[in-house]
């Protein structure tokens, strides 16, 4: 651990002067509320704000970002993790403004790494570090992984929906989140997903909200909502991103005013790739 320990120093010192990536994770407690959807439309509006943007599928079981884009992939985090391929080398542009990284499909575990393997990992992602902004989609529920990703990211964004399930689940992955995380300074915004109308939007906000505030002392921001949109299941059968497809679409005027709020919103200054490195794999090694 002590190689591995010098070369994040001096990872860190390398990039000291470098600008810092904004880093946002986005989290379910559930799979199938659009978690990876809402990654994806994130990022392209991030784009049309003139930011560099890349997305990150840290889903190492069923890595899916890629396939809801119609982009195939020739290398993952996969190749990289067992050094037959540098980080600059997978990443992909996409026609659509951004950039992604595809996640490791059937590799369960980072945390299950070599030394080795860890060390070069680590030092490749730096190569990550050209962006403004990395959107990581982490797999749905709450694994170490998951954990990890969240812990080192800048902010965590939870996903949920109208149903009493996705609800539960919600509450659940900021419970787990706040128990398994001694320092959460990370900021925890909320996407309610698939709303028939504002006012259903805003109950569901409110009772994650007031529950989260109640038992487990937890400020939660309500960063918005998304409407139920004919045109989203229709552009993941084209696979096209819907802020593409259909532009116009309510479920795309809602994604750009999730950004417009994202942007306007007070967040803590990160440290940019080489402080997310530290967080990731400082609490892997616990």
């Amino acid at each position: 651990m002590a190689d591995q320990a010098e070369k994040l120093r001096e990872i860190v010192a390398a990039q000291s002067d470098q600008k810092k990536t904004r880093i946002i994770a986005v989290a379910s407690g559930k799979g199938g509320v659009g978690k990876t959807n809402m990654s994806i439309n994130m990022a392209i509006a991030y784009s049309r704000l003139g930011k560099k943007v890349l997305v990150l599928d840290a889903d190492l079981g069923l890595a899916n970002v890629n396939v809801v884009m119609g982009v195939i992939p020739k290398f993952n985090l996969y190749h990289v993790i067992r050094k037959q391929k540098q980080m600059k080398d997978i990443i992909l542009d996409t026609p659509y403004g951004i950039q992604i990284v595809a996640g490791a499909s059937g590799f369960s575990r980072i945390a299950n790494l070599s030394e080795e393997e860890r060390k070069n990992f680590v030092s490749e992602l730096t190569a990550l570090a050209d962006a403004d902004i990395i959107i990581i989609d982490t797999s749905a529920g709450v694994s170490s992984n998951v954990l990890a990703f969240i812990e080192a990211a800048d902010e965590a964004v939870i996903v949920t929906t109208p149903e009493p399930t996705a609800i539960t689940d919600a509450y659940g992955i900021i419970k787990i989140i706040s128990t398994e995380i001694d320092d959460l300074d990370m900021g925890l915004k909320l996407i309610v997903n698939r709303v028939s109308s504002v006012t259903e939007a805003k109950k569901v906000a409110q009772r994650v909200i007031n529950i989260t505030g109640q038992f487990l002392n937890i400020k939660v921001d309500y960063l918005g909502f998304v409407y139920e949109d004919a045109a989203v299941p229709a552009s993941v059968r084209k696979q096209q991103p819907f802020i593409i497809n259909d532009p116009r679409g309510r479920a795309s005027q809602c994604m750009q005013h999730i950004v417009g709020r994202l942007e306007k919103v007070e967040y803590r200054e990160g440290g940019g790739v080489s402080r997310f490195i530290k967080k990731l794999f400082g609490r892997m090694d616990e």
